[in-house]
Parts: structure tokens; sequence; C-alpha cells
């Protein structure tokens, strides 16, 4: 049998370019899963929103994101970066489009559910696309820098976002950001080009749908694949559950500051967050290392986050998202211990299966807080320091179990 053919590599500059193409998509998905902070007040007016309601609309994006992982990591193997992004983003203008002409709370849903899984390869095909292009041992230091760009997202729907409401509506943001969106995938399509085989080469041999099915769901076998799903699950959605979702009713409605005040603060924590996969990303530890840092890390997450639900001083729910956004660059640490824990054969499908870990944590979590803030007067509660309590509480137990369950062995007891 022939060998399978190798692609002609890139250059680092054609590398680069393409990457930062498809960084576009995750720039917008990034907007996306972080407009419920801004569009909350305004939607829970105009529309009747509970907070139940609003953290479910919420967590429908990252839950259709997180469902749709699977089929985009089969895509990625038999269809390649390139058609798999530029089939699914359509969707995402289309549910835009479809939100900013809502006027119920079930088109809402319908719009946030289409959005969610036209985003859905956003991430993963940059992880994979560096997988690809990039030496190994600058994996997690190109992601940290894709994840540090795609923040820029958040800046979109941070002052930005409130002022086009406030002289506008709601329906206005949705329809800029579906413009947006098709942008990128207009730039994607003319710049990304996957590199073709090396001249008189067999062409690569393409897995079946079904056997990459087979192959993700095969992680499981491994030990330490439940303890990194279980860390995947919690790490990233208190930041987003925070960014996206809590942070502008909070202020509004418990601090009193204006939308555009708390879209300023918004602003702040996500140029906070910015540079911080960057960081982490480059100081990272290896081996067990990385995993105590993982732990550490989730454990003063945990606390910041109490901390703003039981202190309810203004100034604190000012100072602490900043603090946090400048922390929360620890989760690309995730992709690091995932890329090291796996064979090269299989990281795709773990960086797959942990994408899809994160992004249905991020709607567990906003659904649960969500829950819990619904309940909470009715228990003599306030309804944010509940909700952010029981996030805090989720956070803790993901670290748990990744700290209780089997983790994968380190390097260097690998090579002893």
């Amino acid at each position: 049998m022939p060998a399978p053919a190798r692609p002609h590599a890139l250059t680092p500059r054609q590398a680069w370019a393409m990457l930062l193409a498809l960084a576009g998509a995750f720039v917008l998905s990034q907007a996306f899963r972080s407009l419920a902070a801004i569009m909350g007040p305004p939607l829970m007016r105009e529309l009747s929103l509970s907070a139940s309601e609003l953290g479910n609309w919420s967590a429908a994006y990252h839950l259709a994101f997180g469902v749709m992982q699977v089929a985009m990591g089969i895509s990625l193997d038999v269809w390649g970066v390139r058609r798999t992004i530029l089939l699914a983003f359509p969707l995402t203008v289309a549910g835009a489009a479809l939100s900013a002409n809502a006027h119920s709370y079930e088109m809402l849903m319908a719009g946030q559910l289409l959005i969610g899984t036209g985003c859905s390869p956003a991430f993963l095909v940059c992880t994979v696309f560096t997988s690809r292009h990039f030496a190994p041992e600058r994996f997690t230091a190109v992601s940290g820098t894709v994840m540090s760009i795609g923040y820029l997202g958040m800046l979109l729907t941070a002052t930005p976002l409130a002022w086009l409401i406030e002289r506008s509506s709601w329906r206005w943001g949705f329809a800029v950001l579906a413009g947006a969106a098709l942008a990128a995938w207009l730039l994607i399509a003319w710049r990304v080009h996957e590199p073709a085989p090396a001249p008189g080469a067999a062409p690569p041999p393409r897995a079946s749908p079904l056997d990459a099915l087979r192959g993700l769901l095969g992680l499981f076998k491994l030990p330490h694949t439940l303890g990194m799903v279980a860390y995947g699950m919690v790490a990233y959605a208190s930041f987003i559950t925070i960014r996206g979702l809590w942070l502008g009713p909070l202020l509004v409605e418990r601090a009193g500051f204006s939308l555009v005040q708390s879209g300023n603060v918004a602003l702040a924590m996500t140029l906070a967050s910015i540079g911080s996969p960057a960081l982490f990303g480059r100081i990272a530890p290896s081996g067990r290392g990385r995993q105590r840092w993982l732990l550490i890390m989730a454990g003063v997450a945990a606390a910041l986050v109490a901390t703003l639900g039981l202190v309810q001083v203004a100034w604190v729910d000012v100072a602490l998202p900043l603090l946090y956004g400048l922390l929360s660059g620890f989760t690309v640490l995730q992709h690091g211990y995932v890329f090291e824990s796996y064979a090269p054969a299989v990281r795709g499908r773990a960086l797959s299966l942990l994408t899809m870990a994160m992004f249905l944590g991020v709607a567990l979590m906003q659904s649960v807080s969500g829950w819990v803030a619904g309940w909470a007067p009715a228990l003599g509660l306030e309804p944010f320091s509940a909700a952010l309590l029981s996030m805090s509480a989720l956070l803790l137990a993901g670290a748990a179990l990744f700290g209780w369950l089997p983790r994968a062995p380190s390097q260097s007891d690998t090579h002893r």
C-alpha cells in the first residue's frame, strides 16, 4: 500500500495568514456568546423575560455549540478545516438575522440555536489547524494567542453594543453582528485553502463518519478522559457565564449602573482578559506542573466568584470581574494538557471532546445559575448572590473530580 500523502508544508507566513482568517469566525463566536450581558436588560424589559428564561436563552447558544462538536469533529476528519467552517458558519448569519426580527421568546431561542450551531466549529478549526501546521512545542503558545485574538469579539459586545442599543435597539445589535459574520465567512472563503498533497503521492485516507465517531467515543477508554471532561465543563464556563450573562444584569439591577456604564465594565474586563491566554500559554509548565496549576487556578477562580456573590458592594462588583479577567487565561492550560496527554493520531478528537465539554458546561452553568436566580427570592436570597454561589460550587466540583479521577502521566513519568 502506498504511504499516506503528506501535504505541502505551509510557510510560517501562509500558516499565520490562514489562521488569522479562521480566527475571524472565532472573534464573532466570542461576540455572540457574550452578548447576553448587554442584551439581557433590554430583552428582559421588552419581551418580559425572567432570570431563568434569560439564563436558558444564553445557554441555548452553548448547548447547540457543545452538542455539535461531535459532528464538527467528524466533519474535520472527513472534510477538513475549510469545508467544515464554510458549510456551518452561514447558519450564524441566518440565526442573527432571525434574532434581529424576533418578537417572542421562542423566536429568540430558535435564533440562538442557529447561531450556536453555526459558530460550533469556530474555535475547533483554529486548534486543529494549529496542531497540523505549527510545531508541536508551539501549540500552547499559538493557541493562547488565538484565544487572546478571539477575546476581541467580547469588546464588540461591551461598550459598543451598549451604545448601539441605547441609541437604537437590541435588534440593531443582532443586525450588525449578522453583517460582521457574513464578512468573516467571505474572508475565510478567500484566504483559507488547505495544502494539496505532494505531487505523485496517494491521497490521504479519510475516515468514515462512523469510524470517526467510534474514535471520539473510544477516548473514554483512557482513564484520564473523564477528569479532563469534568474540568473542561467548569473552568471556561465560570468566566463566560460572568462576562457573557450575569455581569450586565448584576451591574444594572444590583449596583444601579446604566447600560453604557455596565458596558464600560464589560469592556474593561475584556481588555483585562485579552492578554491572559497568551501569557499563560507562554509561561505554562508541562506534565504535573501544569496539572497543579489547573487545580490551583480553579480554586482561585471559585473564590473570586463566591466573593463576588457574597460581597454586595459596587466597587467589588467592578473590581473582581476585572481581576477575574486578568486570570481567565489559565483555561488555555487545558489545551496544553490535552495536547500532551493524547497520541497525535487521536489528538484532534481529544481537542474536539474538550471543546464539546467546555460548551456543554457553559450551557449547564448558565441554565443552573439562571434557575437558582429565579428561585432565590422565594427562599429570601438575593438572586445574583445565589447564582454566583452556585457557579462557584460547580467550579469546585469539576476541579475536585479532575484532582480525584486518574490524570494523564507526565512526560517525565512516560520517559522513565
